[in-house]
């Protein structure tokens, strides 16, 4: 095992922060006409998924990268409107399983189809409807729960989008399911998309606090954005064989002190991770370290450490040690 500290300043990272959780929030009586409800984000891996759930919630909780397969948990975001309260379920993208891992991941999210009032199912406005959409469509057709096709990354379609849009317009016909266009990254179309999920949800209570935005615990969240310095500063290989466990989390009024376990499969993989004398280490700890302490809204100190675990994404057993497993 290998250890590394991220601590290279003392300067809290900068930048306005919303807690995540209000503590002792209490749960208010709905008004009249107030609707609520759970909606799951299902699509293909890297069609925007988490980004757009960020945009929708107002702040960041699920991690984003250009790497397939990022989200590996169903993370809930909480949007909380004077008419409404909505849940967004994000889950894995739904995908042909390599692994143990894969054949979790892609469980989870089509247990999420069935355990929710609405699924929005987003697709990838700027390539033609693929083999990939049809498969998700003929799932959800199988299930009894109504459905939004949304076409994201309107902003990356070309000026003649006739061809694309075509394409999920027939899918959606056959489906007899509503379509919304937007970009979950410039925001374009959103308000639309809300409208139209909040219009097809059911009356019903609060589920949670209005203050509260995820019902994921910080230290989840914490080792999502130490995954997510990952994805974005290593090598192909590295990225999907990574685990992040949370070993310690200690709190004072002015420092918060982390410990944290990165898990590998190979030895070579520890070494990218490492870098030379222990470059690239630093890098993702210093990066994830900043972004820690805008969610923490305090001074962090993290300190990681790397462990070879070979084969662990075969593992059920080692899969369920990790925080992987089959929700229901």
């Amino acid at each position: 095992m290998s250890t590394f500290d991220a601590n290279d300043s003392n300067d809290p990272s900068s930048g306005s922060s919303i807690p995540f959780v209000t503590l002792g929030s209490l749960i208010p009586a709905a008004p009249a006409g107030f609707k609520s409800g759970f909606i799951a984000i299902i699509g293909r891996p890297n069609v925007g998924k988490s980004t757009l759930m960020n945009r929708l919630v107002g702040q960041k909780i699920a991690i984003t990268s250009p790497v397939a397969q990022t989200t590996r948990n169903r993370l809930q975001g909480i949007l909380t409107l004077p008419t409404a309260q909505i849940i967004f379920v994000d889950t894995p993208g739904i995908h042909k399983p390599q692994h143990e891992l894969g054949v979790v991941l892609v469980r989870n999210a089509q247990n999420a189809i069935g355990s929710v009032d609405l699924v929005l199912f987003v697709v990838d406005g700027s390539v033609p409807a693929g083999g990939g959409d049809r498969y998700i469509a003929n799932l959800l057709n199988q299930a009894s729960v109504p459905v939004v096709l949304g076409i994201n990354k309107i902003d990356q379609q070309p000026t003649e989008t006739s061809e694309l849009d075509q394409s999920y317009q027939q899918l959606a016909a056959v489906h007899g399911w509503t379509v919304a266009k937007f970009s979950a990254l410039t925001g374009d179309g959103l308000e639309e998309l809300q409208t139209c999920l909040i219009d097809r949800l059911e009356a019903g209570p609060y589920y949670y606090p209005p203050d509260l935005i995820t019902d994921q615990p910080e230290r989840f969240i914490i080792g999502e954005l130490i995954r997510e310095q990952i994805l974005a500063l290593t090598r192909e290989e590295v990225p999907h064989s990574v685990a992040v466990i949370i070993d310690r989390v200690e709190e004072d009024p002015e420092i918060t002190r982390i410990l944290a376990t990165i898990y590998v499969e190979r030895d070579s993989q520890k070494g990218i991770l490492i870098g030379k004398q222990g470059s690239m280490m630093r890098t993702i700890g210093t990066n994830a370290r900043q972004q820690i302490q805008k969610l923490l809204m305090g001074k962090v100190y993290l300190e990681l450490f790397v462990k070879v675990q070979p084969k662990w994404r075969q593992s059920r057993l080692q899969l369920s040690e990790l925080g992987y497993r089959v929700e229901e």
